[in-house]
């Protein structure tokens, strides 16, 4: 690339990446801890979804009867918690660029809210469905 050195290329690695093997997945494992701990202490969102994934986690093992309703029952327990990580970082994020209102700004926290309320509303449909089918029959 013309006159640019290689080094500049690759200057803005994160310390994950300049890491190799073992040492990057230890590393990124408690960056990831790290990101869990501050969102347990943070997110009351995050709390009560996280306190409510510790019943129903083992509560999809009892009310699925195959493997598939088991891991449907459990994904959709999971992917609450995943969008509603996304969203914290969303709006930590916007926060960090500026407080002051902006359209774009409020679009992006409401886009990331709507996310979570969709991943609500499936992980509802899914435990509803295969509950429905358990109890009342098939159907």
């Amino acid at each position: 690339m013309g006159n640019v050195p290689d080094e500049a290329i690759d200057a803005p690695r994160s310390r994950v990446n300049q890491r190799r093997g073992l040492s990057r997945l230890i590393a990124a494992t408690g960056y990831s801890l790290s990101g869990l701990n501050a969102a347990w202490r943070s997110e009351e969102a995050f709390r009560q979804e996280a306190v409510l994934a510790l019943i129903m986690l083992p509560g999809a093992f009892w009310l699925g009867t195959t493997l598939l309703e088991r891991l449907l029952l459990a994904c959709s327990v999971l992917l609450v918690l995943i969008v509603e990580l996304l969203n914290t970082a969303i709006e930590y994020t916007v926060d960090r660029i500026g407080t002051d209102h902006h359209e774009l700004s409020g679009r992006a926290k409401d886009m990331g809210s709507a996310a979570v309320m969709l991943s609500l509303v499936l992980a509802a449909m899914i435990w509803v469905s295969i509950a429905w089918a358990r109890f009342f029959g098939a159907g």
